[in-house]
């Protein structure tokens, strides 16, 4: 059954590592991606430690890229109010600019068939998938795996349900040179939305902020925003203050949808972002991509040794596995979310934190999971 040639669409995180995953099992794997490496992608840009592990089982040896090793959290409210912590299993701060390109040369030296090219549409009948592409014609494979992040025309082509809803979040993300402690990620609140910050290697400094695009759309243009709404936070005014932006400008995504998506459409396996998106307060998106990319090798490792019978035995116990393993996790994300987005309540939060700081590490552990191999 190993003749059968396995497709991922989506060369980002979870892409890359459900390639080498099934390339170190001696799975042949051919990847569609549109995108040249290196590139920034608007992105949080922590890790949680929990990954660290099973990278190193499959080959990845992310010390080698000297990431930020980050073991504290803190967050504030827009007034000001703060808390801090230490966080349960720690992470590290890797740029996707520096983390995407090193995966990509990983599996171009493990011999991935690479195709530089934009999936426009996917189709299953006669248990065999025809991918459209837009330049290299139709691709045939007997297993596809989506890896083709949060938002595309390929969920629109696939009738997707959560597609149909609008969104109303937009992101901002930039790196920028100041003084801000390594060992730490933090998550400020301010009027519609909240902002991450943390370091990444060669101490650069993400910083990565969501908001409604209906609160946003008020002001001129990015830099507005910021100087009159993410400013009376006293946190981000000081960071702004004393820190510069090293991009020539911020990038952003817009659309950004947390409805419930399904792990299996239309015959295809769907990994990282494209299964699922948990809300970035959360710090946790990375480290959920990668961890689905693993379950999602594995099932199909096993489907190709005739260790799994079927192809709906295959999508059965795919889909049963994530929803048990991040179910809970995206719920929580959901609910801090709603929690951030109305001040008041997380005011009083913030103030319960302060009496029993023991609590924090509690929340924190619901959004993340255990370290695994």
């Amino acid at each position: 059954m190993l003749k059968k040639k396995v497709v991922i669409v989506g060369g980002g995180l979870a892409g890359l590592t459900c390639a080498i995953h099934l390339l170190k099992s001696g799975i042949p794997v051919t990847l569609i991606e549109k995108s040249n490496y290196p590139n920034h992608k608007v992105c949080g840009e922590f890790i949680s430690n929990e990954i660290r592990s099973y990278w190193a089982s499959i080959g990845i040896d992310i010390n080698s890229l000297e990431p930020a090793e980050i073991s504290r959290f803190s967050i504030s409210s827009s007034t000001g109010q703060s808390v801090s912590s230490l966080l349960p299993l720690g992470g590290f701060g890797i740029s996707r600019f520096t983390l995407d390109h090193f995966l990509f040369q990983k599996v171009v030296g493990m011999g991935c068939q690479i195709i530089k090219d934009t999936a426009d549409n996917i189709e299953f009948y006669a248990d065999k998938f025809y991918i459209q592409t837009h330049k290299n014609g139709v691709i045939l494979a007997d297993l596809v795996i989506g890896a083709f992040g949060k938002r595309s025309s390929l969920d629109q082509k696939l009738g997707r349900r959560f597609f149909a809803k609008k969104s109303q979040w937009l992101a901002v993300k930039a790196h920028y040179r100041g003084d801000f402690e390594s060992n730490k990620v933090a998550l400020h609140n301010f009027e519609g939305g909240y902002c991450g910050i943390s370091k990444v290697e060669k101490d650069v400094i993400n910083v990565c902020y969501l908001t409604g695009y209906a609160h946003f759309k008020a002001f001129k243009n990015i830099e507005e925003f910021q100087e009159k709404v993410l400013r009376k936070n006293p946190f981000l005014k000081n960071f702004f203050d004393s820190s510069e932006m090293i991009f020539d400008h911020p990038i952003t995504i817009s659309q950004i949808s947390f409805g419930k998506k399904l792990p299996v459409e239309r015959h295809i396996l769907m990994i990282g972002d494209t299964a699922g998106l948990i809300h970035p307060l959360c710090g946790n998106g990375m480290a959920m991509a990668i961890h689905s990319a693993k379950l999602c090798a594995e099932l199909v490792d096993n489907y190709l040794h005739n260790k799994i019978k079927n192809r709906l035995e295959l999508e059965r116990a795919y889909s049963s596995i994530w929803k048990s393993t991040f179910q809970k996790r995206l719920l929580m994300g959901r609910l801090l979310a709603s929690i951030l987005k109305k001040g008041n309540i997380l005011n009083v939060l913030l103030h319960l934190l302060v009496k029993f700081p023991s609590l924090l590490p509690r929340i924190i552990k619901r959004t993340h999971g255990k370290p695994h191999i």
